[in-house]
């Protein structure tokens, strides 16, 4: 018997849409055919249709392809765990790259695993259409000027 899949909450629904809404203003994203499958808190999915102008010289996804994917992804999960209107940076990004891609519709899959005072740390694994692991990615993210990821506290009077 197969399980039913988990319905999104009211709120998973409203981020997923809040944010594919606001991929649509970056145009490298829309270039690149980036899409997402969805955005709770600490973690987001996107998928990739992966076309032939992703593919390198061995008829394989760019690894530059795969980084800007985990980033993107990973990033998102990260503003998921920020205050709201604070703007992150990726200060680090360390990728494997495990198997190659040679085409479908890959997933990547980010999760936040610290948030701390000044750095959000993530990580995102990307998947084959065959459901193998094709890269990992470790990231870190840092405010951008003029930010601050945790609020200042005012002392008490």
């Amino acid at each position: 018997m197969k399980a039913k899949p988990k319905q999104k909450s009211a709120e998973e629904r409203w981020a997923t849409e809040l944010v594919r809404e606001r991929m649509k203003e970056s145009q490298v994203i829309t270039h690149l055919g980036f899409d997402v499958e969805k955005v709770e808190k600490g973690r987001a999915v996107f998928f990739l249709d992966v076309r032939a102008h992703h593919k390198q010289i061995h008829g394989v996804v760019h690894g530059g392809i795969l980084a800007a994917l985990a980033d993107t992804t990973a990033a998102i999960a990260a503003y998921t765990v920020v205050p709201r209107g604070t703007e992150i940076a990726t200060v680090e990004l360390k990728i494997n790259y495990l198997e190659p891609v040679p085409g479908g519709r890959i997933r990547a899959d980010a999760r936040v695993l610290r948030a701390g005072r000044n750095f959000v740390v993530s990580e995102c694994e990307i998947w084959n259409e065959d459901k193998s692991l094709a890269a990992k990615a470790l990231l870190t993210f840092g405010a951008a000027a003029g930010h601050a990821i945790q609020q200042k506290q005012e002392p008490p009077q």
